[in-house]
Parts: structure tokens; C-alpha cells; sequence
């Protein structure tokens, strides 16, 4: 057995051993994020910076969460991601797209109480 195997086997072995299942899926004990596809990506370019909660709290389109990452490279300080960004957003829009149940969307401006 080389050393990538024993690497690979030795990732496998932890994920197994630091998920919890909810619904079906599985997520890190750690972060709450569903382990699939991206999220070793998601895990190292998101949580360096926030907390695991503001993603797990959020469900938004491709597009908003498209607009929220250009908010956090502006605004933020976040990195260019390069080639991770499709990854980040593939995983985002598969597992945090909008539900029919959740948070109620934002208010209208109009609904907004008045400024003094």
C-alpha cells in the first residue's frame, strides 16, 4: 500500500468517523455541512473566514449565492477562487438552494418600516 493510498484511506476513515446522518444525508459532526461532492472544497474556502452557520442557515439560488461570493471578494477580503468557485457553487446550489419551508424571504422595501 503506498503513501497516497494510506492517505486516502486514512481521509475516508475519519470522514466516517466525524459525520452524523440527518435526513438521509451525511454531515460533518464538526460543521453541520453535508458531506458530498465539493465539501472538503467548501469546508477550507468558507470556513476560514465564518462560521459553517452562515451557510447552513441560508438557502439561496445559484445566482444569490453567486452574488454573495463577488459581496465577500469586494466587501470582504475573500480570495479569488478560481477554479473551486463552480465546485463551491455546484455544492451550495445542490444542498442550500431555497425550500418551501425555512426562513421567509425578506421583506419588500416598501414593507420596510420608514427611516427617521
Amino acid at each position: 500500500m503506498n503513501s497516497k493510498t494510506l492517505l486516502q484511506l486514512g481521509f475516508a476513515t475519519s470522514l466516517a468517523f466525524s459525520a452524523v446522518s440527518y435526513a438521509g444525508q451525511q454531515l460533518d459532526k464538526d460543521t453541520g455541512l453535508v458531506i458530498d461532492d465539493g465539501f472538503d472544497i467548501v469546508k477550507a474556502n468558507c470556513t476560514a473566514c465564518h462560521s459553517a452557520a452562515l451557510v447552513n442557515q441560508n438557502r439561496m439560488s445559484r445566482e444569490t449565492w453567486l452574488e454573495t461570493i463577488r459581496w465577500m471578494q469586494e466587501k470582504q477580503g475573500l480570495w479569488p477562487l478560481m477554479q473551486n468557485e463552480v465546485i463551491i457553487l455546484d455544492y451550495l446550489e445542490k444542498h442550500y438552494s431555497p425550500t418551501d419551508s425555512g426562513r421567509r424571504k425578506n421583506l419588500p422595501e416598501h414593507l420596510l418600516p420608514a427611516e427617521q
